[in-house]
């Protein structure tokens, strides 16, 4: 596993730690700090982001350029247009493939 995998791992499971900590330390008693509110309602946003670009520029421990760059676009634009989820994936598959196509 490269580095930027394992730090993906990691903080995911900090994530889910920080999310689990805090019902069982508070229990019903009392309502968690909003810092930690704020934390566990912000850290998956950064997680999901980091683990498309170690996705999509790292192969084999390298930075590479290749299709899956026009995948993540074309994902990101249908994401923009409000696009339902399923139709996303199915359009960068699909871009990505004719990308691949049309180069080789």
């Amino acid at each position: 596993m490269s580095d930027a995998g394992l730090v993906v791992v990691l903080l995911g499971a900090g994530t889910y730690v920080l999310k689990a900590l805090g019902p069982m330390y508070f229990g019903n008693r009392r309502e968690l700090p909003s810092k930690f509110k704020t934390m566990a309602l912000l850290l998956p946003t950064p997680l999901i982001a980091a683990l498309v670009v170690t996705s999509t520029f790292s192969s084999d421990n390298a930075i590479t350029f290749d299709a899956r760059i026009i995948g993540v676009m074309a994902a990101g634009l249908a994401l923009w247009k409000k696009i339902p989820f399923v139709f996303v994936v199915v359009f960068a598959a699909f871009a990505t493939a004719i990308f691949r196509l049309l180069v080789s």
